[in-house]
């Protein structure tokens, strides 16, 4: 039975691309396609896209003919899915792999939301069969954003409380994403495992089918991941659209009361000292600092000082009053001494005759 599906061809109405090609060489042919794309370094170019095109062209075309041929149901187990029809679960998440790589900003909202349909189509697949063990994504509202994406953004207007509750919902995310992460590399690491079984083609049915559920189990979290950068990217586009069309169309903000001016000081003391950090005004004139210090210094701190200096002036004045007295009343023989003395200056330098000090 697997054989007769691989070996029914497209028929007249397929296009030049997918005509005469067997279901089994329409997906592998759409699957080295998104291979050669996703491992390629060089830039995103014509030729890239109509690659993407021609992938999309014939994954869509194995989706059609797997749809007309009813091979899954909802009724049978996955035991009951035969080893050669394993891989065609791949058609829905190959398909909006493919489209992700479209470059085409203008139809970019639309891009995405159609890949994000062909992601959850998969999933759903999986969730019914019960290939893996995740819980799958919420589905989006008219918007074209996800329930939760919805609710976890940060809207104008709208602070964020650290809520315990949203603390835990955000630290289980973490962890979730972390697990899938580590998921993820082990059945990358198994695959590649099994892929050298099967180019080595001593592949019987059993390894076969392990190929198959590894990569189906592989795109499950590479869906899931995709998901959530897809949501995230639908709300930025939602907000450019409405910054396009003018601010007639943006929503109202709210006013704002002006918030009053405040110093974030270590303390009141030393505010005091140091200051606000900042050039201030002065509050009080260089006399009015001096009356403040001044009426701060006690009396019997002053007054010592000042009796001393009104003694040495009255000393001063004494001595000047009796040099004059004793000018005016000099007899010869004081006259007579001064003058002598006048002339030893005169005729002996400064400093003649001192001995003791050897001046």
């Amino acid at each position: 039975m697997a054989e007769s599906r691989d070996n029914i061809t497209v028929g007249q109405s397929s296009t030049s691309d997918t005509e005469q090609l067997k279901l089994s060489d329409l997906l592998e042919r759409g699957w080295k396609i998104f291979e050669d794309l996703d491992n390629s370094n060089e830039p995103f170019g014509p030729d890239s896209v109509h690659r993407v095109k021609r992938g999309v062209n014939m994954l869509e075309e194995a989706s059609s003919m797997v749809a007309q041929l009813d091979l899954f149901s909802g009724n049978e187990e996955l035991e009951e899915i035969a080893t050669a029809d394993l891989k065609y679960l791949l058609l829905p998440a190959l398909l909006g792999a493919l489209h992700m790589k479209q470059s085409s900003q203008h139809k970019r909202l639309e891009t995405v939301q159609t890949a994000r349909l062909y992601f959850m189509n998969f999933l759903k697949t999986c969730h019914d069969y019960n290939i893996s063990q995740f819980e799958l994504p919420k589905s989006s509202n008219k918007n074209g954003v996800s329930e939760e994406a919805a609710e976890g953004g940060f809207s104008k207007g709208k602070s964020f409380s650290p809520d315990p509750s949203n603390l835990v919902t955000m630290a289980a995310k973490r962890q979730t994403k972390i697990e899938r992460y580590r998921q993820r590399k082990e059945l990358e690491a198994r695959l590649l495992d099994v892929r050298r079984v099967m180019e080595g083609g001593q592949a019987d049915d059993e390894v076969s089918r392990d190929f198959y559920l590894l990569n189906v189990q592989r795109w499950i979290t590479v869906c899931l991941e995709e998901i959530e950068a897809i949501d995230q990217e639908m709300k930025i586009l939602k907000n450019m659209d409405v910054l396009k069309q003018g601010p007639a169309h943006q929503p109202a903000q709210p006013s704002r009361h002006p918030m009053k001016p405040f110093i974030l000081t270590r303390d009141a003391l030393q505010a005091r000292v140091l200051g606000a950090g900042y050039p201030s005004v002065p509050t009080m004139t260089v006399d009015d600092w001096y009356e403040q210090q001044k009426k701060r210094i006690l009396p019997d701190q002053g007054s010592p000082r000042k009796v001393a200096v009104e003694d040495n002036s009255d000393a001063k004045e004494r001595d000047e009053e009796e040099k004059e007295k004793s000018a005016e009343n000099d007899d010869e023989e004081s006259l007579l001494k001064a003058r002598n003395w006048d002339d030893w200056k005169d005729s002996h330098r400064r400093g003649y005759g001192n001995r003791q000090n050897m001046g």
